[in-house]
């Protein structure tokens, strides 16, 4: 057992140790999660979150790394979360190493982290609102959560992030991905990564055009920009922190970073409520309360959504 409220400590004081160990006790599901979420909660929603997403090959890794880069030389601390596809064989992150990002692995400013989708759906590992809050409490003035390649049920950034960025690239398809995946109604800020690549500019405007024909928004919502950027070199990033900049002075004055965070809490207490109750329902295997409804129902005595709602009262009953 670890000393939590030491390793709390030490993590706000920027140790990277302390993150990681942490962040292992979220993704392990240890019996100090509750005890780690406890300490943490007083220390968090400093942070602005910001998430990366868009189809295989279009650059996130190189914009994550490019957008530290540019955070950094504001003097920001910064927190990624890269989430991969898992091996088959360890369960662990199949690109674990973040190759990509490696020039910022000896800033103290800078902690990466990689996780593993584990098979969870969405394109998030399911520990990844904690790990969130692990970073936030940590000191991380910005977090940039980096996605598995976007597809048509990978979505699940924009209900994590303050800001979900696109990316897109030229020569891709990206806009049939565009429309089939549903990343119209979650971007907040697009960006065309590998804009020196030939049909850049037509991507653009396809991506313009397709946002226009699925608007419906009043006076004064906002309107996501489209950035060009080539992120290996650097160029167009400095427009793309300051697209976020924008977005998020547009959402404080409004209200709406609030009600995103509101509803961010919602959804975790939700997933934590159902994950126990599930559990639960699986330890009942075997067990006489569900024989004995199963029995009623073959009898003819109960429907199965009444047994359903039987099973549930007496679970939560105690």
């Amino acid at each position: 057992m670890q000393d939590v409220s030491t390793l709390v400590a030490q993590a706000r004081e920027g140790r990277p140790r302390a993150v990681a160990r942490l962040i292992s006790l979220v993704e392990g599901a240890s019996p100090q999660l509750r005890e780690v979420m406890a300490a943490l909660a007083p220390l968090t929603g400093n942070a602005y979150v910001v998430g990366l997403t868009g189809s295989p090959g279009v650059g996130k890794s190189t914009s994550t790394s490019a957008l530290v880069t540019a955070y950094r030389k504001q003097g920001k601390r910064v927190g990624v979360l890269a989430v991969d596809p898992s091996s088959p064989f360890s369960g662990g992150a199949l690109l674990g190493d973040r190759v990509r990002m490696s020039e910022h692995a000896s800033d103290p400013g800078v902690y990466i982290r990689s996780m593993a989708t584990r098979g969870h759906l969405g394109g998030l590992a399911w520990a990844a609102p904690q790990a969130i809050r692990v970073l936030d409490a940590a000191g991380c003035d910005v977090i940039l959560v980096e996605t598995v390649g976007v597809g048509q049920s990978e979505v699940e950034i924009a209900s994590q992030a303050d800001t979900s960025v696109v990316l897109l690239a030229p020569g891709m398809g990206d806009g049939i991905q565009a429309a089939k995946a549903g990343i119209l109604e979650i971007g907040d800020v697009y960006v065309v990564n590998k804009a020196d690549r030939d049909g850049a500019d037509a991507t653009a405007r396809e991506l313009n055009h397709m946002l226009g024909l699925g608007e419906s928004r009043a006076p004064g919502d906002w309107r996501p920009p489209i950035v060009k950027t080539v992120a290996a070199r650097q160029e167009g990033v400095d427009e793309v922190v300051e697209a976020l900049e924008k977005h998020r002075a547009w959402m404080e004055e409004r209200g709406v970073l609030a009600e995103r965070r509101l509803a961010r809490a919602s959804r975790e207490v939700e997933t934590i409520a159902v994950t126990a109750l599930r559990e639960r329902i699986g330890d009942l295997h075997g067990d006489r309360r569900l024989g004995a409804l199963a029995e009623r129902i073959i009898a003819g005595e109960l429907d199965p959504y009444r047994a359903a709602d039987e099973l549930v009262e007496g679970l939560t009953r105690g």
